[in-house]
């Protein structure tokens, strides 16, 4: 290569090309503007943009050599699948790819799945779905196509952190005027993290300010590269109102079915996944179920985590009575003795004798949980080293873009420059607080939650507890990165240990002007300090944890307050204290 020719990859970032040509990114910036492109420091550009770019700068652009690197598989596989590995290849046969459409709100999720439905002649002619199952059958080609009818990132974690991983393909909604937003950030790790196939259904390309360019362009910064532009990902205009490009996207989810491995023994082991469940008034429990191996017959004898119960009736998605239902036919039924939750594996055993026996097994071990196995930088070596881990999963939450950027950027200089076995992936990385979302993903990814400078939700606290996820905040980049590259060395231990030093009550509140609401208390056991941590807690629920910023008795300021004592305590941006609050004082102290 000549010295005035550079490789140039499919997309680049305008600083990149800047660094590649040792010219001042602002006078690529303005050499863009003059071509007619609007471009920041940080925007991603096309190859042929980027070529026209160089030339202008005397450089010639090659493309670049693409390497592909052979990776081995670390992601986990369903539970399903793992349940009919060892059925014979010679009894499996193609069955129906099973679809699920995520994206962020607003985006027009729920038109898209409208309009997908009323292509199917047969639903029209029945007078539409009678029955809401929670999925639903179109055909297209002489060839079914199902749809889980339950859009959005919860219900697709709750089936995933349950092992279910019910889908087979992701269709992620995007609107052409509004672009990437959090919501499809959020969705795209959640498919990315199950290993799942997706197709972007570029949505409202009728609206006047449509700009589809721009989307795939913010796409293909988030490895989603257009297949138009030399990429892996089928991006299918549509528009839901208009009825525009449906069949363009059922087209597309047949030929992605028919690249991956989508088959089943319909004379196996009947097994599926419970997509949704609740109490009719008048009929008891109706389950809506996922057949994914076997067929399911009337009568049949079925467990699903800690219910059981033999069939007594059957209905297709349109409500219709039917005897059986093979792989990728949703079904409900009626005849389970409690609701089971959504994404548990269900099985249907010879016997409710049987089923009976599982349940009590089952309810046992749920029983005789003292702890939750928890995922911690602390054990990570320790997992490795027992051959149970091969990938680091984090999932990052930062509290302005500015922050989040240079923290990822370092986490993948760590990732190249690791010398450990370990991968590090970022699986998601987003702006705001630690929300329960964040740890579904987290639990169904088996990721750890890093903060920086975030705090994380009350429910969000209680549901990683429950969830075994553990959750690590920082307010130093360097020492966020530290720990992680320590972990990777086996070397990390937990950095401090809490010291409980004291308690008290919120008696009344003082709201006093250019300092905000001051909380009067009374000491209960201990003492409060001024240097000391502060937890706050209303009932079971921890509302507040950070730092002392005045404590006063009888308007004098100072550094601690014994038992029985009352004083004056202001915490560290925050307000929202109420009467009745607990505070709890403590220090935290560095392990030796």
């Amino acid at each position: 290569m000549s010295d005035k020719q550079i490789e140039i990859p499919i997309m680049i970032g305008v600083r990149d090309l800047a660094q590649k040509m040792g010219i001042s990114p602002i006078d690529a910036i303005k050499k863009l503007m003059t071509n007619g492109v609007m471009a920041s420091i940080n925007q991603t550009i096309d190859y042929d943009t980027a070529a026209i770019v160089a030339g202008e700068f005397g450089f010639e652009a090659v493309p670049e050599e693409q390497v592909v690197e052979e990776k081995e598989e670390t992601g986990e596989v369903p539970l399903w699948r793992q349940k009919i590995a060892n059925e014979k290849d010679t009894d499996l046969v193609a069955r129906p790819p099973v679809v699920t459409i995520l994206g962020h709100v607003d985006h027009g999720k729920t038109s898209l799945l409208d309009a997908i439905r009323q292509t199917d002649v047969a639903a029209s002619e029945a007078g539409g779905i009678t029955q809401h199952i929670g999925a639903y059958q179109v055909e297209k080609e002489s060839r079914l196509v199902t749809f889980l009818d339950t859009p959005g990132h919860a219900a697709f974690t709750a089936m995933r952190a349950r092992g279910a991983q019910g889908a087979d393909i992701v269709v992620l909604v995007v609107a052409a005027d509004d672009g990437v937003m959090p919501q499809t950030r959020e969705a795209i790790a959640h498919a990315k993290a199950a290993r799942v196939p997706l197709i972007v259904a570029l949505n409202k390309i009728d609206k006047p300010n449509a700009n589809p360019d721009r989307v795939k362009n913010q796409l293909a910064e988030l490895e989603l590269v257009p297949d138009e532009w030399g990429g892996n990902t089928i991006v299918v205009p549509v528009s839901a109102k208009q009825k525009e490009g449906i069949t363009d996207l059922l087209t597309s989810i047949l030929l992605v079915a028919d690249s991956i491995d989508i088959r089943a023994n319909p004379q196996g082991k009947v097994i599926g996944t419970v997509i949704e469940a609740e109490v009719d008034k008048t009929k008891g429990v109706m389950a809506s179920l996922l057949v994914q191996n076997g067929t399911l017959k009337n009568g049949a004898v079925v467990v699903a985590g800690i219910s059981q119960g033999r069939i007594k009736a059957m209905y297709d998605y349109r409500g219709k009575p039917i005897q059986k239902a093979g792989p990728s036919i949703p079904v409900s039924v009626l005849g389970m003795n409690n609701v089971p939750a959504a994404g548990e594996i269900f099985e249907v055993v010879e016997s409710e004798r049987i089923a009976r026996e599982i349940v009590l097994k089952r309810q046992e071990t749920l029983k005789n949980q003292t702890a939750t196995a928890k995922m911690s930088l602390e054990d990570l070596y320790a997992r490795f080293k027992a051959g149970e881990l091969k990938e680091l999963r984090l999932i990052l939450k930062a509290d302005v873009q500015g922050s989040l950027e240079p923290i990822v950027k370092e986490i993948n200089e760590l990732a190249k420059t690791n010398s450990s076995e370990i991968a590090i992936k970022v699986l998601y990385a987003e702006t705001g607080n630690i929300g329960e979302n964040d740890v579904m993903l987290a639990s169904a990814s088996k990721a750890i939650l890093i903060g920086f400078s975030v705090q994380a939700d009350v429910t969000a606290r209680r549901l990683a507890e429950t969830e075994g996820v553990s959750i690590r905040l920082y307010d130093i980049i360097y020492r966020l990165t530290e720990d992680i590259e320590k972990a990777l060395k086996g070397m990390l231990q937990p950095e401090f240990r809490e010291t409980h030093i004291g308690k008290a009550q919120v008696l009344a509140v003082f709201p006093i002007s250019k300092v905000g609401r001051i909380a009067g208390c009374r000491v209960l056991e201990g003492e409060l300090h001024r240097n000391g941590k502060i937890r706050l807690t209303r009932g079971s629920d921890i509302v507040f944890e950070g730092e002392v910023a005045s404590l006063k008795h009888e308007k004098e300021d100072v550094r601690e307050v014994r038992s029985g004592f009352e004083c004056g305590i202001g915490l560290k941006n925050f307000n929202d204290v109420a009467v009745g609050d607990m505070l709890e004082c403590y220090s935290l102290e560095k392990n030796s």
